[in-house]
């Protein structure tokens, strides 16, 4: 993977490569932007253009020290990911005991964490101290949708490197040209603000089934005597998609937005196109008002979730308000 391969995100690329043809590359960047924008693939390209032995501002992917990043095994190259729900000061100090060694070659060390605004207190005071001053020369590269959440500290002790969604076009060209089914790669490209959010997504198994089942609980919310919370009851909790209802809710409001879209004659943003003729009865059987209600709910749903609410009793919730 080299600068070139990564699809959007022209203004981090000229940053970082501009660093790299000016030898002029910071101790420190704070890669942030929303999740799944591309920050990771990011990040281990620029640690293979820093190893890289054939080029100056890019990875060759080819020299022996673009092969071992691509393989997981660069011995300057060490990689901090959450453990459970936060990164933890154990990890910040086996992080610092690896940099007590030298670099193996002319290059700086490189240390990437993702989910960079999920470290303890302890930990964030712990990183603070090693960016201040590593004991060997040093790349850090902290990555985060939530860059707000870090200490200030930690903030001004590095240089911002800032992500944006990628266009859902250059995202639906993109996954179109990898054989994408059109209507998996819609909702994927709406869930997700870079193209890797969405291939994740897409890889894996519930997500297909996922869009199936909110498609199903959606008609059936709507008929006359409703079956849909003892169809969520009997699909969800029992084949394991229960521990993607954030997926769910978010769903359930790209369509009601799709519903919208159909009244305000804009079908070209509409999601579930594989759906019009449904869309297109459905949409007139509520006021405007009701479906920005039902959006309403979706997100309150999602809030109700992240704050530990029971996700069965949450959904059922949901559900029997749209019948109301």
């Amino acid at each position: 993977m080299s600068f070139d391969e990564i699809l959007g995100q022209e203004d981090a690329k000229r940053l970082l490569q501009n660093a790299l043809r000016k030898d002029a590359v910071s101790h420190a960047y704070l890669f942030t932007g929303p999740a799944g924008s591309g920050q990771v693939k990011m990040a281990l390209t620029f640690a293979k253009a820093i190893f890289c032995t054939a080029s100056k501002d890019d990875a060759c992917g080819e020299c022996l020290e673009c092969r071992k990043v691509e393989h997981g095994n660069h011995p300057d190259l060490t990689l901090l990911r959450p453990e459970g729900a936060s990164l933890k000061i154990d990890q910040i100090r086996e992080l610092q005991r690896v940099f007590s060694y030298r670099s193996e070659g002319i290059h700086p060390k490189v240390y990437i964490i993702e989910g960079a605004d999920l470290m303890t207190v302890q930990a964030a005071n712990s990183l603070l101290k090693f960016l201040e001053e590593p004991p060997a020369p040093a790349v850090g590269i902290l990555i985060s949708d939530n860059s707000s959440a870090l200490l200030p500290t930690i903030q001004s002790r590095t240089q911002r490197i800032p992500f944006s969604p990628l266009h859902p076009d250059r995202m639906l060209q993109a996954l179109s040209g990898e054989g994408v089914p059109v209507p998996l790669a819609r909702c994927a490209v709406s869930l997700s603000a870079g193209i890797d959010g969405c291939r994740e997504l897409l890889a894996q198994n519930w997500f297909a089934e996922m869009r199936n089942l909110v498609l199903q609980l959606a008609k059936e919310s709507l008929g006359k005597s409703s079956s849909a919370v003892a169809t969520a009851g009997s699909k969800l909790f029992k084949t394991g998609l229960g521990e993607h209802l954030d997926i769910l809710f978010s769903m359930f409001h790209l369509w009601f937005k799709d519903m919208l879209y159909f009244l305000y004659r804009k079908h070209e943003s509409i999601v579930f196109i594989d759906q019009l003729d449904f869309i297109s009865k459905a949409a007139r059987q509520r006021s405007t008002e009701q479906w920005v209600a039902y959006m309403e709910y979706a997100a309150e749903s999602k809030r109700k979730l992240r704050s530990n609410a029971n996700a069965q009793l949450c959904l059922e919730q949901f559900l029997i308000r749209l019948e109301g």
